[in-house]
């Protein structure tokens, strides 16, 4: 199921960066007394009792305007409010009179969407009067707040949490493996799509971004049911000038949620950038399983070790994300293409592998007790068992005496033993520690 979109939409200097970091708990977006700070758009997975949504921090809507950024920061400001499940029209307490008949407002009152009126910077009891008068601007759900100082933010997310839709789960007769095909702009997305189904489901073409949406195909492959989503290509935060562009990051970001595994495309003949790691990080912080598929393979001039060589340099840039398959492609060539399915079949296979509680204990404690937990305080800490408790996104909890006093070295050592024994290749596996209950 997707995850519910919420976005933050206001004119500048009304403090929705600043909210944005209230919701999501950190300071991502950059807060700035000056308007129009905010202009790039910032995404985050936002959770509030249990509830997951993707909050977006838009950048101030400036009516009219027809400085190129400025026009570019209202299109996305449109695009934000199209794709939302939920509007935060962020408004300031003292600014009541510039608000009623803004060319935002009346924007807003023509939209189906729920929308909550948030009246910040109403630091205290004192200015709680001032928001009366924004119940006159016709929006239903009004609700004061200080996204600077905290208050009233629990009963506002409250409030979120009540107007999102209901995801209520649809149970599939055939189960179909969804595989996100994501990457940097033109490194061969579309062309591996083309190339696997065999017809031109999707445009090709040599400008980067022609992919503006996200296009399912499925197919049969070896007798299983798979869906493939094609989607658009990511791109630098700092590049997302147009509304093109950030409408095809909005929707990849859903894709990658969407999907069970991501089949990330690199591109053999560009240098390992930082972004795509980042879009590595990206999948791997929503739990998907995941393969890299280096494309254009076939424009690489080779000896025998050529592969083993890229490969050993992609693992050592790759450092924690060392369990993700890697296989090299030719999309133009059909090289090796079907083989990428298969690995992203064995991958999903692999998520939703359990292993036996006797199985884990005599593999891992016969590890612990050859290497066990060291402290700097000196106290002995003893870990007594393990279970798995989930699939799909793998689970398993280590119960101890001192659970609090396992370093993080010791964790990954850990993770690293169970990817040793029971494989989990391309999967993101998860360790809680419990304390160990008394007789």
């Amino acid at each position: 199921m997707k995850m519910p979109i919420v976005a933050i939409i206001g004119l500048p200097n009304v403090g929705k960066s600043t909210l944005f970091n209230r919701i999501v708990g950190s300071r991502k977006a950059i807060v700035h007394d000056e308007p129009g700070v905010t202009r790039d758009r910032h995404y985050s997975t936002a959770d509030w009792n249990g509830k997951n949504f993707v909050l977006i921090d838009t950048g101030g809507y400036i009516p009219e305007s027809k400085n190129e950024i400025e026009l570019a920061m209202r299109e996305q400001c449109v695009i934000a409010i199209e794709e939302a499940d939920l509007i935060l029209y962020v408004v300031d307490a003292l600014q009541e009179n510039s608000i009623f008949e803004s060319v935002l407002t009346n924007q807003l009152r023509k939209t189906e969407k729920p929308i909550i009126l948030v009246v910040n910077k109403v630091d205290d009891k004192s200015k709680e009067g001032l928001i009366n008068d924004f119940y006159k601007i016709g929006f239903k759900n009004v609700i004061p707040i200080s996204a600077l100082g905290g208050r009233n933010i629990g009963d506002f997310l409250d409030s979120i949490i009540n107007l999102l839709p209901k995801n209520e789960a649809v149970e599939e007769q055939i189960k179909s493996i969804k595989l996100a095909v994501i990457g940097k702009p033109n490194v061969g997305k579309s062309s591996f799509v083309n190339t696997l189904i065999g017809k031109k489901r999707t445009i090709v073409s040599s400008i980067p971004g022609t992919t503006r949406d996200s296009i399912n195909t499925n197919f049969i492959f070896n007798s299983q049911q798979l869906t493939l989503i094609d989607t658009a290509g990511l791109v630098k935060r700092k590049r997302l000038k147009s509304s093109v562009e950030f409408y095809s990051t909005l929707r990849t970001i859903r894709s990658i949620e969407e999907c069970d595994v991501a089949i990330i495309i690199f591109d053999a003949t560009e240098e390992l950038e930082k972004q795509n790691l980042q879009i590595v990080s990206m999948a791997a912080e929503q739990r998907k399983g995941i393969i890299i598929a280096v494309n254009k393979w076939d424009l690489i001039e080779k000896d025998t070790h050529t592969s083993l060589e890229f490969e050993k340099s992609l693992r050592k840039r790759l450092r924690f994300y060392n369990h993700i398959p890697i296989i090299f492609i030719s999309a133009l060539k059909n090289l090796r293409i079907q083989k990428a399915i298969q690995l992203s079949i064995d991958v999903y296979n692999e998520s939703n592998k359990r292993v036996s509680t006797s199985q884990l204990n005599s593999k891992l404690i016969a590890d612990i007790q050859r290497n066990p937990p060291s402290t700097k305080s000196g106290r002995d800490v003893k870990l007594n068992y393990v279970t798995q408790t989930k699939v799909a996104h793998p689970l398993f909890v280590f119960f101890a005496n001192e659970p609090q006093m396992i370093s993080d070295n010791y964790k990954n050592f850990l993770e690293n033993r169970i990817r040793h024994h029971f494989g989990f290749d391309g999967v993101q596996i998860a360790l809680l520690f419990k304390k160990k209950r008394k007789d």
